[in-house]
């Protein structure tokens, strides 16, 4: 197939750009290289070393003799660009990763609000209304967040999508009625996602595209089975406070002495996939399109779920790190249950790579090697929900020392 990847220069894009590439697809990576330009917004870096996208894909053809063909296109901004490059390549699938992914990010300011909205909603409203005028039979798949379903405790498994529910008539009959799973957004960028959901039900079932939505859990690990390939391959790592996924900054934190960052009780359950798994969620997702019928495709992305202290303790354990209990930055419930459904990619064949001590131990190995590229001021997570919680985060220039100031 030949396969456009927007956002193909990202955290996932890029795995899931050389994993389609070793299968034999053609691939496209769509990429206006904005996550590259937020580092620098932030002063922070990966901790793993990058090279420039021209660089990266130099090697990969240089390793497998296969390309991947890179296109600097900004989906939000450049509609008729985007239009034309779809008009002229009429790719067989579109895997669209091209948004602002981090809920921290998009709460700092008024401005990183107003960005996260207009560079995930118009990107992907972009892509879709030109997908309809261009009469693209294309199938869709788009890497969502477990976290449109909110994480609040309702006693029950949070279905694959779509809620069973019955609608009592005005003749007193009850009818059954199938709706999207009620969204319960976190933050400026959940509520995109959930925004993202009503574009693809709207657009399945007025235009009939096909569309696979996939709502994935947090993302933990390093390296998948190409990127180990060669040093100048490796994915980006995200360790600082806005962009580093909570597992992935234990283990950077056990490794370079850093206490682990525990906000509030830690009680806060959350589902986790590997780099690996969700690579190949995406292919199976590829290989299983939706028939039609005005119906979006959805699949929960997730292989586990764990409490965050749990997994405090499990890498203070391993790595013999202290923990830091610090005020929570983000407006949630302390404490939550979750319960999710993932039967759809178990059943396709997805074999769940499962927190084990040696994939822990793994990213402890790959966080002590770069060890001198960390910043300590840009571990500590501060961009605040509110400005009444903001007011009681507090940290020292330099990321040693970290407190609650009442």
């Amino acid at each position: 197939m030949k396969i456009a990847v927007l956002g193909g220069d990202g955290f996932v894009g890029w795995p899931t750009s050389l994993h389609l590439s070793d299968a034999g697809h053609e691939i496209h990576i769509l990429d206006n290289l904005s996550r590259r330009w937020i580092d620098t917004e932030l002063g922070v870096q990966s901790l793993t070393p990058m090279d420039s996208i021209q660089e990266r894909t130099r090697v990969w053809h240089a390793e497998t003799g296969r390309r991947i063909h890179f296109h600097l296109i900004d989906l939000a901004k450049d509609y008729e660009l985007l239009k034309g490059w779809l008009a002229r390549h009429r790719p067989d699938a579109i895997i669209h990763f091209a948004e602002q992914r981090a809920a921290p990010y998009s709460m700092k300011s008024d401005r990183h609000k107003n960005y996260t909205v207009n560079n995930n909603v118009n990107a992907t409203h972009n892509l879709l209304n030109a997908m309809v005028e261009l009469d693209l039979d294309a199938h869709l798949v788009h890497l969502g967040t477990m976290g449109v379903y909110g994480y609040s405790t309702v006693g029950a498994a949070i279905p694959e999508g779509y809620l069973p529910v019955g609608i009592e008539t005005m003749d007193g009959r009850t009818v059954s009625q199938e709706i999207l799973y009620p969204s319960n957004p976190g933050s400026i960028y959940h509520m995109t996602k959930c925004l993202d959901q009503q574009l693809f039900a709207f657009y399945a079932k007025n235009d009939g595209l096909r569309i696979t939505d996939l709502h994935q859990g947090i993302v933990w690990g390093t390296h998948t089975e190409q990127t180990r390939r060669h040093a100048q391959l490796v994915n980006r790592f995200d360790y600082d406070g806005d962009y580093g996924t909570v597992l992935n900054r234990f283990l950077i934190q056990a490794a370079i002495g850093y206490p682990l960052t525990v906000h509030g009780t830690g009680g806060q359950t959350r589902a986790f996939i590997h780099i690996q798994d969700s690579v190949r969620c995406i292919e199976i997702a590829l290989k299983n399109p939706p028939q039609g019928g005005g119906r979006v495709e959805i699949f929960n992305q997730m292989t586990e779920t764990h409490r965050v202290r749990d997994l405090a303790e499990m890498v203070s354990r391993m790595a013999g790190a202290q923990i830091a209990w610090l005020p929570n930055p983000r407006k949630e419930a302390p404490e939550n249950d979750l319960v999710v459904k993932n039967e759809k990619f178990l059943n396709l064949g997805l074999a769940p790579t499962t927190l084990g001590e040696g994939l822990l131990e793994e990213i402890v190995d790959v966080a002590k090697k770069f060890a001198y590229r960390v910043d300590r001021s840009r571990v500590p997570a501060v961009s605040a929900w509110t400005r009444d919680i903001a007011a009681k985060v507090e940290h020292d220039p330099e990321g040693k020392r970290l407190k609650s100031v009442s």
